[in-house]
């Protein structure tokens, strides 16, 4: 059985109450009402009732709120997994986007994503999937771009013959005629 953690006293419960009225976060506020109640003298067990956790938690609670305060009962985000690509990884990835690639050597004229999995593929030995190196390139501000799609057969001069023409001079409009009372 673990050994019941006491509420800091810097923070008594009509305190404790307007930061939660405050609060645009709904689980710290929550959390802050259920300290209220320990704080005026009710016990972990009406805390946890009230705050619709197990004890434990209420005890995770109380520790996070004396060591931080208030902000100590925010959720955190989660940091998520490390990425794959270094430092140096990048810098050598924007040196190869800014120089463009050679067709002699790299066999293409423009960069895809596919072609530059490969260039990381052959010089790092690693994988990485399309989502992920676009993700990378975005943050390296890095857009893609890509030409408006054009028809091999459109013809210019059919083009020319179709394209509707309207009159060099602006011509005034009618005036409408006035509304006559019934």
């Amino acid at each position: 059985m673990s050994i019941p953690v006491a509420l800091q006293s810097d923070y008594d419960p009509v305190c404790l109450r307007q930061f939660a009225r405050r609060s645009k976060d709904a689980p710290q506020t929550r959390r802050l009402l259920a300290l209220a109640v320990i704080s005026e003298g009710g016990s972990r067990t009406q805390a946890a009732e009230m705050g619709g956790v197990s004890l434990q938690t209420v005890r995770d609670w109380v520790l996070r709120f004396n060591a931080h305060g208030p902000d100590g009962l925010l959720d955190g985000k989660a940091p998520g997994q490390p990425s794959i690509l270094s430092d140096e990884h990048r810098s050598r990835l924007s040196e190869l986007i800014e120089s463009g690639p050679i067709p002699a050597v790299h066999g293409v004229v423009r960069w895809r994503l596919a072609d530059l999995m490969q260039w990381l593929w052959e010089e790092y030995r690693f994988r990485i999937s399309k989502q992920t190196l676009s993700r990378e390139l975005r943050a390296l501000t890095f857009r893609k771009l890509s030409a408006r799609p054009r028809h091999h057969e459109k013809s210019e001069a059919a083009v020319a013959v179709i394209k509707k023409t309207f009159p060099r001079v602006w011509r005034r409009s009618r005036r409408a005629k006035p509304m006559e009372a019934l």
